[in-house]
């Protein structure tokens, strides 16, 4: 199996850019109706589109898609571990698009941040989607102890951007290896490569306080909006217990779990990632 896309909707023909108060965001829009923002995550080399090209053609049929490159990420301003700031970025992303709520979709820091743009600005979420992202900083009894497979060959990838370093990244965050295409992990390694200042700010930022959208239990458990957290039971950058945690405390959560999948079921399992998707937000 490789992930190449073939879609109607391309990357050419859906870009935008916008200015915010803080940062010139580049994004991709396709569709009409109830606006559904997908929140990539963190992957060297990664973008809105890149992170969600299997799903953006197939949601836009039923939403307004608008899948962004945070600052720090993609074609987006760079953003210094000072000024980097997740869920300010999202909001401003909101008001500049005149977008008073929205569902938030996000994969791992992409979902990490919906959870706490939805637990701080709570009127401006209608619906969370939630895929492999952590809980709150709170004991586990099954996660490893220490950095993840998955996280430590994130960071070598960041580190050394080359082809080999970003396929045994993607063979790492997905289960079935080879899923991502050598084409793919090419253009991957080229993109991260090429923004050697996002490199550099990630790198900075991993190890600051509050870089990365990490919520409490407090926060989490004040989230009231329709949730569902999607994980993969073989996901080996976060452990699937940060979801039966997180859907413990949230009150209106419900758990997907996807067994023979990693750390990415939008890539790895599209069809059936898009179809739970449009059921549960048209549903809820």
């Amino acid at each position: 199996m490789t992930l190449e896309s073939t879609a109607n909707v391309t990357a050419e023909g859906t870009a935008r850019r916008i200015r915010t108060t803080d940062w010139e965001i580049h994004f991709h829009e396709a569709g009409s109706g109830h606006p559904l923002i997908l929140i990539h995550g963190s992957a060297p080399g990664t973008s809105g589109w890149k992170n969600f090209y299997p799903n953006i053609e197939v949601l836009s049929k039923s939403f307004r898609v608008l899948a962004l490159d945070l600052p720090g990420w993609g074609d987006s301003d760079p953003a210094s571990p000072d000024k980097a700031n997740h869920v300010e970025a999202v909001l401003q992303f909101m008001d500049a698009l005149q977008i008073n709520q929205a569902a938030l979709v996000g994969n791992s820091m992409g979902a990490m941040t919906a959870l706490r743009v939805a637990s701080e600005w709570p009127d401006r979420v209608s619906h969370i989607v939630a895929s492999g992202s952590a809980g709150p900083l709170a004991p586990k009894i099954f996660s490893p102890e220490g950095m993840s497979e998955g996280l430590r060959a994130l960071i070598s990838a960041y580190q050394e951007p080359n082809q080999q370093n970003m396929r045994e990244f993607y063979d790492a965050i997905t289960f079935e290896q080879g899923v991502i295409s050598e084409e793919a992990v090419a253009e991957r390694a080229e993109a991260a490569a090429a923004r050697e200042d996002h490199r550099n700010n990630f790198l900075a930022g991993i190890s600051t306080p509050g870089y990365l959208p990490m919520s409490t239990i407090d926060q989490v458990s004040a989230i009231t909006a329709p949730t569902l957290l999607i994980h993969g039971r073989d996901d080996r950058v976060v452990h699937f217990e940060n979801s039966l945690q997180l859907c413990t405390l949230i009150s209106s959560a419900r758990l997907y779990l996807m067994n023979q999948c990693g750390h990415c079921p939008q890539l790895e399992y599209p069809d059936e990632y898009n179809r739970v998707v449009k059921q549960f937000i048209e549903a809820s």
